[in-house]
């Protein structure tokens, strides 16, 4: 029964072997000729590429078209430089040509945000074409990029959230289970 087994594999696979020595493979010559005629890859430093992304400007957005809501919570966007851990830093400026919108850099990135309207409350700014995102709250702020799924920085903090955090410290929010006299439930 193997031998029949064996015998009919090696009749099914013997026109596919001549299909296969049939065909006729390209010239050496007519290879090298290809090799010769492709230009040489550059490789591009990348100090050359920084130089050229400082120099080049980010897109403007146009098609965006930011709520009143929105605009209301670029109002409260905390503005300058904020300190972040590891020695990151983040500065987050205001463009003045157009309201509500941001320009957030931070080490090697640069990034054109406007705000999102959240229903935590907490104050979020998305540069779409990136997939980067800054969220702000009132002790900390973070920059993240969607698409990679990394945390380019983190607990960012400007002068304003420095202060509130210590103000938490000392007067600190009731939990969530605490009566209106700050008894336990």
């Amino acid at each position: 029964m193997k031998k029949i087994a064996l015998i009919a594999a090696v009749a099914l696979a013997l026109p596919f072997a001549a299909v296969a020595q049939s065909t006729t493979p390209a010239k050496p010559a007519a290879k090298a000729e290809a090799k010769k005629k492709a230009p040489p890859k550059r490789q591009v430093t990348r100090k050359a590429a920084k130089a050229v992304e400082e120099v080049t400007p980010i897109g403007d957005d146009t098609n965006i078209v930011l709520t009143d809501a929105d605009l209301e919570v670029a109002k409260r966007v905390s503005l300058g430089k904020a300190q972040c851990e590891l020695g990151a830093d983040v500065t987050v400026t205001a463009d003045e040509k157009k309201p509500g919108f941001f320009t957030v850099s931070t080490k090697g990135a640069k990034y054109r945000m406007h705000p999102v309207e959240s229903r935590t409350g907490a104050i979020r700014l998305e540069d779409p074409r990136a997939g980067a995102m800054w969220l702000q709250l009132g002790n900390k702020s973070m920059l993240m990029n969607q698409k990679a799924g990394l945390r380019i920085a983190d607990e960012c903090q400007t002068e304003a959230q420095i202060a509130f955090a210590a103000e938490m410290k000392k007067n600190p929010p009731k939990a969530l289970f605490d009566g209106a006299d700050g008894e336990k439930k």
